[in-house]
């Protein structure tokens, strides 16, 4: 979703439980314009704050394109990821005023987009067993390791796991939460969150193999 779509409401429209003030004027370029730095992270929160619509564009623009990656993992779709990109910056602006800035920016950002992604998959996919075709049930190694394969391959490979593997893989693999975490987080046990993702694990070194590459361990 380009910041184009985010803003095609209108320019006059504010956020939700943003105050109703003034659009600021339209920029624009001359040979007189000075020229100046990029703001800061704290003047995009203030400007977001004060509903200018310049800070909130600049702030989606600033955090879209690590925010989709996030949410394509998730997902299981483009589109599919588009809708929680646009849920979680819609919950963004909505509670901005509650963040205390005790951590960067970009990271409660992520947080959002996790929770964002977690809600889209209680909408959408159960937890419940079904086949997952043939793949062995366990590794002959508990090493495993993905930085030695293309983004873009592995990224297919973990959009086609089924939903209840997916989420946890990326929860534990990715994220670092515990299993305890995520029994917490998804509705499920520890024991449950532990052998799903191992279960995950399976099939991506399974897929892995069967394209081709080199014997390696994912992790």
């Amino acid at each position: 979703m380009s910041a184009a779509t985010w803003f095609a409401f209108g320019a006059d429209d504010v956020l939700p439980d943003q105050p109703a003030t003034p659009v600021a004027p339209r920029l624009t370029a001359s040979r007189h314009s000075a020229v100046t730095s990029p703001p800061t992270e704290a003047e995009l929160i203030d400007g977001c704050l004060r509903g200018r619509q310049l800070a909130q564009k600049l702030l989606y623009d600033k955090y879209a394109g690590k925010m989709m990656a996030v949410c394509l993992r998730y997902a299981q779709t483009t589109f599919e990821a588009e809708d929680v990109l646009q849920e979680g910056f819609l919950t963004v602006f909505r509670t901005l005023g509650s963040f205390r800035r005790e951590c960067p920016l970009e990271f409660w950002i992520r947080r959002i987009m996790i929770n964002a992604a977690l809600r889209q998959h209680r909408r959408n996919a159960s937890l419940v067993a079904v086949s997952d075709g043939e793949y062995p049930e366990t590794l002959a190694s508990e090493e495993f390791t993905l930085s030695n394969y293309n983004f873009q391959e592995l990224l297919a490979m973990v959009q086609e796991l089924a939903p209840r593997y997916r989420m946890v893989f990326n929860l534990y693999a990715i994220e670092g939460y515990t299993h305890k975490e995520i029994g917490e987080l998804l509705g499920i046990t520890e024991g449950t969150s532990k052998s799903q993702y191992s279960r995950g694990r399976v099939i991506l070194q399974t897929k892995l193999e069967r394209l081709g590459n080199p014997t390696r361990h994912v992790s």
